[in-house]
């Protein structure tokens, strides 16, 4: 879990280039006081999307990765043993309501399937956060938003939103950017000439083409800046590919042969 403040004034923006009218419809989910829910896969850019957000409009951002063992207490709050007494310390979500924040769920489906529960009541008309172990009952000023993420890449039947739940959020689908938006982000992100990005944004797609075959999930464009800041490092490329395009996305022995094969033919 982490909270995280907002820049300190005249720093810049964290940097989002927008794919559509994702950042439209973020502040339209703001102002009218909805909750929000970002589908897509792993490092397209959901959470840097949040934070540019948060920054834009000038909240604070609790950020929590869900995981298999976040519980709703997690969330809310519990009480500890604190110098030999017992205080009740608020967790991120309860943070946020307290302070009209912004709270970021991300991955919310690999959360105990007790969060959706705390969830509802601050996701429709009510707006509300219940605390049963205080008896308190928090309502959600309007600049408290909710936001949370999943890749469906990876729903399965343990894994996925109930439509009951689905249903009290707006919704925004993302992907991977355009070639030529993922030239001038990695650009960006790196600092590597844009001649020697293009060839890595291009391999890429060859490698996105794989997904369902020979591999799970295709290259995200964070592991592409991961590559390109190698590059721009010093590292001879055959070594940046290697260990920021290939490794990650396997260990199959065979798969990784047949994938270094492919970069061969975009490098020659």
């Amino acid at each position: 879990m982490q909270a995280v403040q907002l820049p300190e004034k005249g720093t810049a923006l964290p940097f989002y280039l927008p794919q559509g009218d994702e950042c439209d419809v973020f502040r339209a989910a703001y102002r009218n006081q909805m909750p929000l829910l970002l589908k897509g896969p792993t490092g397209c850019g959901k959470t840097r999307f949040v934070a540019h957000m948060a920054a834009v409009l000038g909240r604070p951002l609790y950020t929590v990765a869900c995981h298999d063992d976040l519980s709703a207490a997690d969330l809310i709050g519990r009480f500890l043993l604190k110098g030999g007494e017992t205080e009740w310390i608020d967790g991120p979500l309860t943070r946020a309501v307290r302070e009209g924040a912004i709270c970021y769920l991300d991955e919310v489906v690999e959360a105990r399937k007790d969060v959706a529960v705390v969830l509802h009541p601050l996701t429709d008309d009510r707006r509300m956060l219940p605390i049963e172990r205080t008896g308190e009952v928090l309502e959600a000023g309007p600049q408290f938003m909710l936001v949370a993420s999943y890749n469906p890449g990876y729903q399965n039947i343990l894994k996925t939103l109930k439509p009951s739940t689905r249903q009290r959020f707006l919704a925004v689908d993302f992907d991977f950017p355009a070639p030529d938006r993922e030239v001038e982000i990695v650009v960006r992100e790196s600092g590597l000439a844009k001649e020697r990005v293009a060839s890595l944004v291009r391999l890429s797609g060859k490698l996105r083409a794989l997904k369902g075959q020979d591999l799970e999930e295709g290259v995200s464009t964070r592991l592409i800046v991961y590559c390109a800041s190698l590059i721009q490092g010093g590292m001879p490329i055959e070594r940046a590919v290697q260990a920021a395009l290939i490794e990650p996305l396997t260990d199959d022995a065979d798969i990784k042969r047949g994938l270094s094969d492919l970069v061969a033919t975009v490098y020659g």
